[in-house]
C-alpha cells in the first residue's frame, strides 16, 4: 500500500486536520512501515516496493512525501488543487522540471519504455494466458463452456424453480429473497455475494460456505460492517467479468455505499443491491434504522433498477429482472415484517414495472397505487370502499423505473386518471406525484416503537387511505 502522507520538504503540512503518527500505527498493527522522503525518486519508491514484497510476509505501508504541485510556482498550497495553474506558471514549471517539449508532444523513450515494460509484457502475459486456455478448452471441454457462459451472462433460470415460493402464503420479502437466492444458487454456480455483517437479518447469503483462503469456492461474503467497501468490492468482481455479484444490507445503510451504487449505474454494471428492513415498519429499532428519504434518492438515479415488491411472487419478479440486466444495476428493496402474498399479483406483469392488481367492480371512481407492504394496505381500503359503494382500481408498482420504459398505451391503461389517484407508500412522498395527485407519505422521520404501531402512529391505516380518497 502506498501512502502519501501530505508532508512536504517545504514545512507545510495537513497537520490541522491530521495529526497520526503513521509508523507508530503501522507497527502497532503488524504491518511493515517504509519511508520515502523524497517522493519524486522513482528509483527510491521501486525498491521500497521490491523490498516489501521480498523481505517480509507482512503487509506493507510506504509512506512518500511530496509537494503538492511540485515544480509550480504555488507548490505546497491549496491553490494548485482546485485551480488550473494557467500559461505562465505552466512555463515556469516546465522549466523547473526540465521539460523541454511542446505541448501533446510526447517523446520518443516514453513510447519506447511503455512499449518494452507496458505492451510487450503485457502482450507476453495474454499470449500465455491464450494458450493456457485453449488447453484447457482441449482438456475440459465441458467446464470451458461453462467458462465461456459464465462471461457472456446469460444464466438460464428453470421457470418453475420458484413454483413452491409462490405458494407461500405469508411471509417477509426478504425471507423470500434469501430462499430465491438459494434456489438461483443451485443452479447458477457463478451466483456470489454476502452481506455487511447482517446476514441473518438481510437473509443475502451466499452458497457453499464461506469465502476464504481456505475455501475459495465458497460462495458466501462476509463482508463485514463496512458497506461502502462491500459496494466498492461488488462492483470490482462484476467487472472482472464471469460472476454474477449481490451485495446485501439494511435499506437505511444504502446512504454508506450510495457512491458505490452511483458508480455502477456510471459503469453500466449489472450489480445487484439486496436492501432489507425497508421501512418504518421496521420498529423498535427507531428512526436510525427506519428509511423514509432512501427509496426517493435511489429512485433519482439514472441508470439503476430500484424494485420494492409487494409480497413472494412479486419477490420473484425482482430477481428475474436482476439476473437478466446486463448493462444496469438493481437495488431490490424488501420488508422485515410478514405480508400476504396476494391472489392477484403476477410475476409477469410485476416485471412491467406497474400493473392493475384489482379491478373494481363498476366504472372506477379513482385508483389506489402503492409498492412493497403498502399495497396489501390498499388492497383492504379498496374492499372497505367498495362496501361503501365507491368502485376503485388498485394498481402494484413495485419499480417506476421499469414501468417508465413501457408503452404510452400501456401506462395509460394502467394509470388513467391521475386527478382521482391517491398514493400510499411509506417513505418520503416526492416521487410519486409524477403519478398521482394526492399522496400518503412521510415527510418526517419515524418513531420507535413496534412496526405495527409504528405504522399506525403514523397514519398507515385502512382508516385513513379510505378517508384520504373520499375526501379527494
Amino acid at each position: 500500500m502506498l501512502y502519501d502522507s501530505k508532508r512536504h520538504p517545504a514545512g507545510w503540512s495537513f497537520e490541522p486536520a491530521f495529526s497520526e503518527d503513521i509508523r507508530k500505527k503501522m507497527d502497532a498493527i503488524g504491518w511493515q512501515y517504509i519511508l520515502i522522503e523524497d517522493g519524486n525518486n522513482i528509483d527510491l519508491i521501486h525498491r521500497a516496493i521490491q523490498r516489501a514484497k521480498r523481505d517480509d510476509d507482512r503487509p506493507s505501508l510506504i509512506e512518500v512525501r511530496t509537494t503538492i504541485g511540485y515544480g509550480a510556482p504555488m507548490a505546497g498550497t491549496s491553490k494548485v488543487h482546485g485551480a488550473p495553474i494557467g500559461k505562465e506558471d505552466t512555463t515556469v514549471l516546465r522549466e523547473t522540471l526540465g521539460w523541454p517539449y511542446a505541448p501533446f508532444e510526447v517523446p520518443d523513450d516514453v513510447y519506447d519504455h511503455m512499449h518494452k515494460t507496458v505492451a510487450s509484457r503485457g502482450r507476453r502475459a495474454h499470449n500465455k494466458w491464450k494458450k493456457t486456455l485453449s488447453a484447457y478448452r482441449a482438456n475440459d471441454p465441458e467446464k470451458a463452456a461453462m467458462f465461456d457462459a459464465f462471461f457472456k451472462h446469460t444464466p438460464e433460470i428453470d421457470p418453475r424453480l420458484f413454483d413452491d415460493l409462490e405458494a407461500i402464503k405469508k411471509e417477509a420479502t426478504r425471507n423470500i429473497s434469501g430462499k430465491i437466492i438459494q434456489k438461483l444458487s443451485e443452479q447458477i454456480p457463478n451466483l456470489i455475494g454476502g452481506s455487511a455483517d447482517l446476514t441473518s437479518s438481510t437473509k443475502a447469503k451466499g452458497a457453499d460456505g464461506h469465502f476464504s483462503a481456505q475455501n475459495r469456492l465458497g460462495r458466501n461474503i462476509n463482508f463485514g460492517v463496512r458497506e461502502h467497501a462491500m459496494g466498492g468490492i461488488a462492483n470490482g468482481m462484476v467487472l472482472h467479468g464471469g460472476l454474477i455479484v449481490f451485495a446485501g444490507g439494511f435499506f437505511v445503510f444504502s446512504d454508506y455505499m450510495k457512491a458505490s451504487i452511483r458508480l455502477s449505474a456510471i459503469m453500466n454494471i449489472p450489480t445487484i443491491y439486496v436492501f432489507t428492513h425497508d421501512s418504518i415498519a421496521v420498529g423498535e429499532d427507531g428512526p436510525t434504522h427506519q428509511p423514509v428519504e432512501q427509496l426517493a434518492g435511489l429512485r433519482a438515479m439514472p441508470n439503476l433498477t430500484v424494485i420494492r415488491p409487494a409480497d413472494a411472487k412479486e419477490t420473484i419478479a425482482a430477481w428475474n429482472v436482476a439476473m437478466a440486466s446486463q448493462t444496469t444495476p438493481t437495488a431490490i428493496i424488501l420488508t422485515r415484517q410478514g405480508v400476504q402474498t396476494e391472489t392477484e399479483t403476477s410475476i409477469t406483469d410485476a416485471m412491467k414495472g406497474a400493473y392493475v392488481l384489482h379491478e373494481s367492480t363498476g366504472k372506477p371512481e379513482g385508483t389506489l397505487i402503492a409498492s412493497g407492504s403498502e399495497v396489501g394496505l390498499c388492497l383492504k381500503a379498496a374492499a372497505v370502499l367498495e362496501s361503501m359503494g365507491t368502485s376503485v382500481r388498485v394498481v402494484s408498482m413495485p419499480s417506476d423505473d421499469l414501468f417508465d420504459i413501457q408503452t404510452k398505451t400501456y401506462q395509460k391503461q394502467v394509470l388513467s386518471n391521475r386527478n382521482k389517484t391517491l398514493a400510499v407508500e411509506m417513505g418520503s412522498p416526492m416521487p410519486w406525484y409524477k403519478y398521482a395527485k394526492h399522496v400518503i407519505g412521510l415527510d418526517r422521520f419515524g418513531v420507535s416503537a413496534p412496526g405495527d404501531i409504528a405504522t399506525e402512529t403514523l397514519g398507515f391505516t385502512v382508516d385513513a387511505v379510505v378517508r384520504q380518497f373520499l375526501n379527494m
